[in-house]
């Protein structure tokens, strides 16, 4: 490690310790997870003002675009530019350290941020961002009572939010650092914030953001060997995390056309967006909707993708056979049948790989029910594995995702498999024990990625197993099917067991021996006692 990343490591941890504080005091009596939206979207106004300033700047230290007036003559000029390579306009009033530094005395703070918000939106109305910034901070409500009950209190409690996330050491703004900053601070900030928030929201965090570490592994599953993407896609897409694993393990440019995404919860959506501009993914690298994947899904004209990555809700209901039209849908008719009305798993499955190129893979996290039971589960895994669709199982280590402690079961779907074999791996077994859940190490993943490229056969571990011997399991899926467990029983030698018995019983007679002349002695001294005692 170098001293550089070393320093830049210190940096990051005392940043996380900084900004969870902040954001536990500033909350007071409200509960962190409906208060996340507040403390998140600060960071975001932060994101966008100083990011915005920089790029009027132009590296010019001479110019401080804070320090502008909103009717300054060049602003006319530049405006139209602006938003189209940015995305949106943030006049030098609206600028977060212009807010923040006025904050305590503003006793229209709310209605002056929900103004700048507005105005901030309304900025790309007519542009190709519209749609990409539309309703971003639709969450961060300045009228809330979570806030505090009058509007004195709701000043108050937006300042102290302001000011925390204003003392947040990103580095000199002007110093180069912002935007060469290896760490993204900012995005990792957001992130950081994003997990914490998860783990401490049982399991509705769960259900909008996967962990790092097993987004790293899923990230690397899906991308394996691919030097390069088209662009890569998340059904499920929950605040994005999945996604940017993509772009954080690999070189920018190898996904030429960007980040897909498809999103139910609306709070969620948002935070998803500006998760994407925080991680420096400008609106025309990203496109993330709104919607029910399964029965209104978007980017049919953007099909195929070359990476697909997923981390659906398990064993969601769903409208499957209500809707007489979904059988004919084209994502769903090839198998023949739809996924159960109470379990929707495998209709996200089969929504995936309708989505996927001939060269691409997806790497779908899994509720391990769907591949040992019955019946139309049963015949959607017939017809992936007829069709040579399924590359890999993976069973990984239980409590690994928060808000569910299940060991989970990895699917990877491709559509250009070399031979008909059906490889699976238990790496149950590879965790590492944390505070609230357990976690996969790097040295985890690279051995799994090591053993899915090479497709060995690992006793205990691994196992390639042809296509006539899922079919005669009646399709199968099930890791533990195929793996034989290590058993880790200690083994027993009979001979040395029967020996150390002779002897143990040897030394039990012996000792009962010893016992009885004991045992005589005393009662003879007894007797002794006695007599002795009659004669007087």
């Amino acid at each position: 490690m170098t001293h550089a990343q070393s320093n830049s490591g210190q940096q990051r941890a005392a940043l996380q310790r900084q900004i969870w504080a902040i954001a536990n005091d500033v909350r007071g009596a409200v509960d962190g997870w409906d208060f996340k939206q507040y403390v998140l979207g600060t960071l975001f106004y932060r994101f966008i003002s100083e990011n915005f300033a920089l790029y009027i700047e132009s590296g010019d230290d001479s110019v401080n675009y804070a320090e502008f007036s909103d009717n300054h003559e060049v602003l006319a000029l530049i405006k139209d530019d602006a938003i189209k390579t940015k995305g949106y306009f943030i006049y030098p009033s609206q600028l977060f350290c212009n807010v923040a530094a006025n904050a305590n005395t503003n006793e229209s703070l709310n209605t002056d941020l929900a103004k700048i918000f507005a105005q901030i939106e309304a900025s790309a109305n007519g542009y190709p961002s519209e749609q990409d910034i539309k309703g971003l901070f639709a969450d961060f409500d300045t009228t809330s009572n979570r806030l505090g009950n009058t509007v004195k209190d709701k000043n108050q409690r937006l300042a102290h939010v302001l000011n925390g996330v204003a003392k947040l050491d990103f580095g000199d703004l002007h110093s180069g650092d912002f935007e060469e900053n290896q760490i993204d601070l900012f995005g990792d900030a957001y992130e950081f914030l994003i997990s914490n928030y998860a783990a401490n929201a049982g399991k509705s965090g769960g259900e909008f953001f996967t962990p790092q570490h097993v987004s790293k592994l899923i990230a690397q599953l899906a991308m394996h060997k691919q030097t390069s993407v088209n662009k890569i896609y998340d059904p499920a897409a929950g605040s994005g995390s999945l996604l940017l694993q993509a772009k954080k393990h690999f070189d920018a440019h190898i996904i030429e056309d960007g980040f897909f995404g498809q999103e139910i919860n609306h709070t969620t959506y948002n935070l998803a967006r500006m998760n994407m501009f925080l991680h420096n993914i400008n609106y025309d690298k990203f496109n993330i909707q709104l919607g029910n994947t399964l029965e209104n899904p978007h980017f049919m004209d953007d099909k195929p993708f070359d990476a697909i990555v997923s981390n659906p809700p398990y064993s969601v209901k769903w409208k499957g056979s209500d809707d007489p039209t979904l059988i004919n849908d084209e994502r769903f008719a090839p198998a023949g049948v739809l996924a159960p009305k109470s379990k929707a798993d495998f209709a996200f499955v089969l929504h995936a790989l309708s989505y996927l190129s001939a060269k691409g893979r997806a790497a779908i996290v899994c509720f391990p029910g769907i591949f040992y039971r019955g019946g139309a589960e049963q015949k959607i895994r017939k017809y992936l594995v007829d069709n040579n669709y399924v590359e890999t199982v993976i069973s990984v280590a239980p409590n690994l995702f928060f808000g569910t402690t299940i060991a989970v079961t990895i699917l990877v779907l491709a559509k250009n498999k070399k031979d008909t074999n059906t490889q699976f791996i238990d790496a149950s077994g590879l965790f590492k024990k944390g505070t609230n859940t357990n976690l996969l190490t790097d040295e985890h993943i690279e051995h799994i990625m090591q053993v899915f490229d090479s497709k060995k056969n690992i006793d205990h571990f691994a196992r390639s197993v042809p296509l006539e011997e899922l079919s005669n399991n009646d399709y199968n899926l099930s890791v533990s099917s195929y793996i034989e467990a290590k058993d880790t029983r200690e083994v027993i030698d009979i001979t040395t067991l029967n020996a150390e018995l002779k002897t143990t019983v040897a030394n039990i007679d012996k000792l009962r021996q010893e016992i009885d002349a004991i045992v005589l002695e005393i009662e003879g001294a007894e007797v002794q006692g006695i007599e002795v005692e009659g004669q007087k």
